[in-house]
């Protein structure tokens, strides 16, 4: 998969892997502060943004993604900064080629599998979301804000919504408006989506200590929770915790000083 990004800065490499929904637009804004220490590099991962299209959305098929991107792009080492799906994928990555791993920071996503851990809710919200995308007509749709209007019949969070729409484009030959992200094979893998990297996929390979990581939680967030410290310090031994006031799971946009502040203590 040849993956479309974005590439600012100079200095030592950070690649920055966004989750569900989110493109390497998501992430411009903390890349102008990341980009005075590093070369910054904005991934959009497979099904996602401008990148191509797949029938198939697995932790490995990403892991495989980012492992070309390294080759391709001649990146010997770097430091991975991955928000909740894209942390999962850095995380299996990391796993499996730690050493073009440099430092590992985790933003809002814990190593366990949602689905088991009593998080069901996660599971159907997102179910429900990519379901409401598939039933959207756009032929019927001159504008976002019929897109907007059509979401919040099943979508009540407003903030959803916005995040949403941020993947609504025009096609330039039939001027019809579309998804810019594959939500049939992202409903299709939601279960692995959800549920995968997790201590037991990682359990051959832990203690990990290779490399230094981070993770940064928001503390307005679910996703992470006081119990999963344990978990991690498992599997991560000498990981850090830095939390995030009044940020929820989209902590980068909520609190982008802070955020990159807790990415610059290990970065």
């Amino acid at each position: 998969m040849d993956l479309y990004y974005r590439k600012t800065g100079s200095g030592s490499p950070l690649v920055i892997i966004h989750g569900l929904y989110g493109s390497s637009d998501n992430w411009m804004n903390i890349s102008k502060r990341l980009a005075e220490k590093h070369t910054v590099y904005m991934i959009d991962q497979r099904n996602h943004g401008r990148s191509g299209f797949t029938e198939s959305h697995t932790y490995n098929d990403m892991r495989d993604d980012l492992a070309e991107f390294f080759e391709k792009h001649n990146i010997e080492k770097a430091t991975i900064l991955g928000h909740s799906m894209g942390g999962k994928t850095a995380m299996w990555f990391a796993a499996d080629y730690p050493e073009k791993v440099e430092k590992l920071v985790i933003a809002d996503i814990a190593p366990k599998d949602y689905l088991q851990l009593k998080q069901e809710g996660q599971f159907y919200l997102h179910q429900n979301i990519l379901l409401a995308m598939q039933d959207i007509d756009f032929s019927m749709v001159k504008s976002r804000n019929d897109v907007d209007d059509f979401l919040a019949e099943k979508i009540d969070d407003e903030r959803i919504r916005m995040f949403l729409l941020k993947n609504v484009e025009k096609n330039k030959k039939t001027k019809q408006f579309q998804w810019r992200l594959n939500a049939e094979v992202l409903y299709d893998y939601l279960e692995e989506i959800v549920s995968g990297v997790n201590i037991h996929w990682l359990d051959d390979r832990i203690p990990i200590t290779t490399y230094p990581v981070i993770f940064i939680r928001g503390l307005l967030s679910k996703y992470i929770q006081d119990e999963d410290i344990e978990l991690i310090k498992e599997i991560y031994p000498e990981a850090r915790i830095v939390d995030i006031p009044d940020a929820g799971h989209w902590l980068h946009a909520e609190q982008p000083q802070k955020f990159a502040e807790a990415v610059f203590l290990c970065c």
